[in-house]
């Protein structure tokens, strides 16, 4: 029995697999890229080490993929195996029972497992970023706010993760609208851990929510270290500095950071593709001529129309099938939604039927400029849209469609509360888009006076 870096007791063989288990800890919270590489060392040198395999399907899982739901499968039996040969304590079987609860769609289940390794183990740094990770792929920013601050006094200033953990915490900061102490506690963190990306981009999150697109791109120069190490997480933060182009009509920097940085590499990873859809919708929505990018987008998301795995993913792949004008693709993406709407067997599935059909359904109508059925449907399922996970600033996209399909359908009124509500949620500020649309739907109601005062002939 060995101690970990963040001094939990663990049921490994050798200092050496240790050693190797401690990189991966770390790496994991840095979203490092070298993460596979020392968890695959670890279990090289530890074959029965039951959390490495438990953590590694929980790894794949995170991924989204339905194919990878087999490696996940191969893990968690390597863990059962393990456990049934050698005891191992009570809080590395946690994380096992949530694998197997993840493993079997039971999301929130994996969640309170890990909860339960937090209770006894508060300073665990594992469980708390794994639940804070799960959390975020429903969209609990609430809870992944009272577990973070659930276990912060157990942190002290020699904790090797306490740094990562204020990055959570400013993370979880943001979502909940503390804009300001999302900041402050965000700076603090990268001075403990200076490698920590999800701190560093929570703070890009603020500048976002707050409309500060030339503090956000000044709070990200010169600290491209912080993420250049960065497994494909660092494709996002190069999105959010896009994002502050974009709100500064700086289109041509926009697409060239899509080029160089958001798109460098094609993978049909859900999250590369939801930067890359939802950037090139706003550039759209802006009337800006994004060429034949649409395509490669397309062409991967028409092979991932069966996976399912996560609502988010699928709305994302969706709106690169409407991009490239992939009828059959959407077509068989939108039957696949419906069936896994109608099995209501797991969380997902519920998520497919609510929010998950109406969005589907709004984006498509969006895309055939049917923009009273897509206002309609959008709206819908903006009550619940948050459920899909992910941040806010991500899930804007579909808030910008809905507010887009309003105007263009002419409900003014509708679009401009619409408007209202996602101004206040951003601290009251006015970004660019907003500052767009709200000339819009007056330049619409001037024309409407104009016919109306238009005498009959």
């Amino acid at each position: 029995m060995y101690q970990d870096v963040f001094g939990q007791e663990t049921t490994i063989n050798s200092r050496n697999a240790l050693e190797a288990w401690n990189k991966t800890l770390l790496a994991f919270m840095a979203h490092g890229a070298t993460t596979p590489t020392h968890l695959g060392e670890t279990l090289t040198l530890d074959p029965n080490f039951a959390l490495g395999h438990a953590v590694k399907g929980m790894f794949y899982l995170l991924l989204g993929r339905r194919e990878l739901g087999e490696t996940a499968r191969e893990a968690l039996g390597l863990a059962e195996a393990a456990v049934m040969t050698s005891p191992i304590t009570a809080r590395e079987q946690s994380f096992v029972k949530a694998l197997k609860a993840f493993y079997e769609g039971g999301l929130t289940s994996a969640i309170q497992h890990l909860e339960d390794v937090l209770a006894v183990h508060p300073a665990d740094t594992l469980a708390m970023k794994l639940s804070h990770a799960i959390r975020f792929v429903l969209g609990d920013g609430v809870g992944m706010r009272k577990s973070v601050e659930a276990v912060m006094g157990a942190y002290g200033p020699d904790h090797a993760g306490r740094g990562y953990l204020m990055g959570c915490h400013a993370f979880t900061l943001e979502e909940t609208g503390e804009y300001a102490r999302a900041a402050t506690v965000g700076r603090m963190g990268l001075t403990v851990s200076p490698d920590d990306a999800w701190g560093l981009h929570a703070i890009a999150h603020v500048f976002d929510m707050t409309c500060d697109a030339e503090g956000g791109l000044k709070w990200l120069e010169g600290r491209e270290a912080a993420w250049s190490h960065c497994n494909n997480f660092r494709y996002h933060v190069w999105w959010h500095k896009a994002l502050m182009h974009l709100d500064l009509g700086q289109n041509d920097v926009v697409l060239a950071l899509y080029d160089a940085e958001i798109r460098a590499d094609k993978t049909d990873d859900y999250r590369d593709i939801s930067n890359a859809t939802s950037l090139l919708s706003r550039l759209e929505q802006n009337s800006v001529d994004v060429g034949d990018r649409w395509e490669e987008l397309a062409d991967l998301s028409a092979n991932r129309t069966e996976d399912g795995c996560l609502i988010f993913a699928d709305l994302h792949y969706l709106l690169a099938l409407i991009g490239g004008s992939r009828k059959q693709a959407i077509t068989k993406l939108m039957g696949r939604m419906h069936r896994d709407a109608r099995s209501n067997r797991l969380e997902m599935d519920r998520l497919m039927a609510r929010p998950g059909l109406s969005a589907a359904a709004g984006l498509e109508a969006f895309g055939e400029a049917d923009f009273k059925t897509a206002f309609l449907n959008l709206s819908r399922a903006r009550q619940t849209m948050q459920n899909i996970g992910g941040s806010h600033a991500q899930r804007d996209v579909f808030e910008r469609l809905t507010i887009d399909a309003g105007i263009r359908a002419g409900f003014l009124d509708e679009a401009e509360t619409i408007l209202k509500d996602r101004m206040r949620k951003r601290a009251g500020s006015e970004d660019g888009y907003a500052a767009a649309r709200f000339s819009l739907i007056s330049q619409g109601r001037d024309a409407s006076t104009c016919t109306a005062s238009v005498p009959a002939e």
